[in-house]
């Protein structure tokens, strides 16, 4: 697949350029890996966004909708609106979104407002035309399984650059224009969707809907966080040179190294000047990472911080040695 991508790149490129044979040729190697970038992540990204289609579709058709369920968020008010109307939800779907996308489209831009449009008509279609199977009746595995598929469409959608339910667009917007910030305003939102289903369908959904909704935000956070969490681990210490040499030789980490100075010591003293060093680990070797710090400087300062997720480096290519 990588092959034919790069075959059709530099067969667009060579054309463009067949013109003008005084182009240099880095110039167009640049221009062949430009495409190919752009090309391969739009690939990915509709990957992603179809995934995550078909999965919150089953989410919706197989569990929530049969058993007249609800969710939070704007997927939530076209569940509630289905239920008390005689609308279809995949109608619904494209509405109550329909504002979220044209916020997203003044503050997060054109490209995310049409891959959003194009992710949230497919999810409608697929609603409407797909017949997803009713996998089962009981009350609990629909809030739990339905808030899994659909949290999981939600999230690959996301991974794609789209959202299908719009409520996080409008969760930035507010905590621009407020003092909360975007979990703040979610969790607003989904109290009054929660409060509206207990008055209008019963207390005992509406119990379950919350149930539906932290199995749907927590399979959002597996799928766009990931199983491993990172730590951005902050050495500062005077033997920063043999700490350095053991992180890179030894645990075959990559460091970054920054000049320091301490900061701390009476006026007209002279400042020590050190190197501080910067690695990233999974959670599962921070340990291993300290005892051998321990190893050279039981006095080092030690910085941890909590990292989402990385990209490039070694720590996704091979494990500490």
């Amino acid at each position: 697949m990588i092959g034919f991508i790069h075959k059709i790149v530099v067969e667009t490129v060579k054309r463009r350029f067949k013109k003008d044979a005084a182009k240099p040729h880095k110039k167009l190697k640049d221009e062949v890996k430009i495409l190919e970038v752009s090309i391969s992540h739009t690939i990915s990204e509709i990957f992603f966004i179809v995934i995550g289609v078909f999965s919150a579709g089953f989410g919706l058709k197989g569990f929530l909708l049969p058993n007249s369920f609800i969710d939070g968020g704007a997927m939530g008010i076209s569940l509630l609106i289905s239920e008390t109307t005689n609308i279809s939800l995949s109608i619904l779907i494209v509405v109550v979104n329909f504002p979220f996308i044209i916020l997203g489209y003044s503050n997060l831009g054109k490209q995310f407002a049409l891959k959003s449009i194009l992710a949230i008509v497919v999810l409608a279609l697929s609603v409407h035309f797909i017949p997803y199977p009713v996998i089962t009746s009981d009350k609990l595995l629909i809030a739990v399984f339905g808030g899994f598929f659909l949290g999981g469409g939600i999230g690959m959608a996301i991974r794609g650059g789209a959202v299908i339910d719009g409520t996080e667009v409008l969760a930035i917007y507010l905590s621009k224009k407020t003092g909360l910030t975007i979990g703040d305003v979610i969790l607003l939102f989904n109290i009054v969707i929660f409060s509206f289903g207990a008055y209008i369908l019963s207390v005992e959904v509406a119990l379950y809907a919350m149930l539906t909704y932290m199995a749907a935000s927590k399979t959002v956070d597996f799928i766009i966080e990931g199983i491993e969490e990172y730590t951005g681990i902050t050495i500062i210490s005077i033997k920063s040179e043999k700490i350095r040499l053991m992180i890179t030789e030894n645990l075959g980490r990559g460091v970054t190294v920054y000049s320091g100075k301490g900061g701390f010591g009476n006026h007209g003293v002279t400042q020590t000047e050190f190197d501080i060093l910067y690695t990233v680990v999974t959670r599962l070797e921070i340990a291993r990472i300290k005892t051998e710090i321990d190893k050279i400087d039981q006095d080092a300062f030690i910085i941890m911080n909590s990292i989402k997720d990385t990209k490039g480096g070694m720590i996704k290519k091979r494990p500490l040695k």
